[in-house]
């Protein structure tokens, strides 16, 4: 069996491959285009669709700004449609930033682009063109979703999914930095808030019905979805999202970015403790993961293997992943440019690669 991870940066895509998950061949930055300084664009989104394998990247560079571009041998070889794959309609007076999210929809060459600004955007030819699902654009709090301090984007799509026990095809799950939860049931026609529960110390409501700095999502393989807020970590048993639960207690701090969650069991997640919102680097100086198996109420360091002197790098939302494996593995990379896996369901990680420019996303699939 192969391992493909893909490594999207401030300065360019990386790929690693492995059979073992222990051994990996590292190449890149990848060319996007024919022009050379194309290759060092920040990519911060990448995506692999289960079916095809068919590999997306969204880049994006100071001269011909932002794009997605695709590869279908496992990212030997890039294109970028004839077109721009992804721009506002004229009447929004908006201009597209970047992709934050790639996800792909039950049906076949469905893809949803999460992008900056708050904007989902959704293609039915496998991501060569996109179009603005407008219902969730013209939504009337639109007016109030803010840029946080990373930018104003949808981060997290996860379709076909409301909360444990409550899926369908027409359902729909997204998270955004500022702004909150959104679901939809009816295919996009309508969108609710779903942030019972979450904070938002920020705000002089600090529980409101939206506007929360909500930084990440991960649905677990029973439905249960895991948050990341911009304070607190949270976990949803209910279809639909209708509350949240503080998980928190146990984590050196409850601020950070990125959550993952176990392709199998549902009560497993990863975390990745950040000091404040104010000082970003991780608790004591040293990287550190947390593990929980119990559906949070309880936490564990998980670092072995990992630097036991000062680090000064921290995961962000999108640069934590796990391959889906029937024995997963889990992989994260830092903003210092080092990525690291824990295979075999195990708690030892191993470096799969050093000094890269930040880190911005990765995806592990098998192939």
């Amino acid at each position: 069996m192969t391992y493909l991870l893909v490594i999207g940066t401030r300065k360019g895509l990386f790929t690693a491959k492995s059979e073992d998950r222990r051994a990996w061949e590292v190449t890149g930055p990848h060319r996007l285009d024919a022009a050379d300084y194309a290759s060092m664009s920040a990519v911060y989104a990448v995506g692999v669709d289960p079916r095809s394998g068919r590999v997306l990247a969204g880049a994006e560079s100071s001269h011909f700004g932002p794009s997605v571009w695709y590869s279908d041998d496992n990212g030997a070889s890039w294109h970028e449609p004839g077109t721009a794959p992804i721009a506002f309609p004229e009447d929004t007076d908006a201009s597209f930033t970047r992709v934050w999210q790639f996800a792909f929809g039950p049906e076949p060459d469905t893809v949803y682009a999460g992008v900056e600004p708050h904007a989902l955007f959704r293609s039915t030819d496998a991501g060569l063109s996109f179009r603005l699902v407008r219902p969730l654009w013209d939504h009337p709090h639109r007016a109030d979703w803010f840029p946080g301090a990373g930018g104003g984007a949808i981060h997290t799509i996860l379709p076909g999914l409301l909360g444990a026990g409550d899926r369908a095809p027409e359902a729909m799950t997204v998270a955004m930095s500022t702004g909150g939860v959104y679901q939809t049931r009816d295919a996009g026609a309508t969108w609710t808030p779903a942030n019972k529960g979450v904070s938002a110390v920020f705000l002089p409501d600090e529980e409101p019905e939206y506007g929360q700095c909500v930084h990440k999502v991960a649905a677990a393989p029973n439905g249960v979805l895991y948050l990341q807020n911009h304070h607190g970590v949270y976990r949803s048993a209910d279809p639909a999202g209708e509350g949240w639960t503080s998980i928190e207690e146990g984590l050196p701090s409850n601020f950070g970015f990125a959550v993952v969650t176990h392709p199998s069991r549902p009560e497993t997640a990863l975390t990745f403790p950040v000091i404040s919102q104010e000082v970003h680097l991780p608790p004591g100086d040293r990287l550190g993961v947390y593990r929980t198996d119990d559906g949070g109420d309880s936490w564990r360091p998980v670092t072995e293997g990992l630097p036991q002197e000062p680090y000064f790098g921290i995961v962000l939302r999108d640069a934590a992943c796990t391959d889906g494996a029937d024995v997963p593995g889990f992989y994260f990379g830092t903003r210092t440019g080092d990525v690291y896996a824990a295979t075999d369901d195990g708690d030892r990680w191993h470096q799969v690669a050093a000094h890269l420019p930040d880190v911005l996303c990765v995806r592990a699939v098998e192939v």
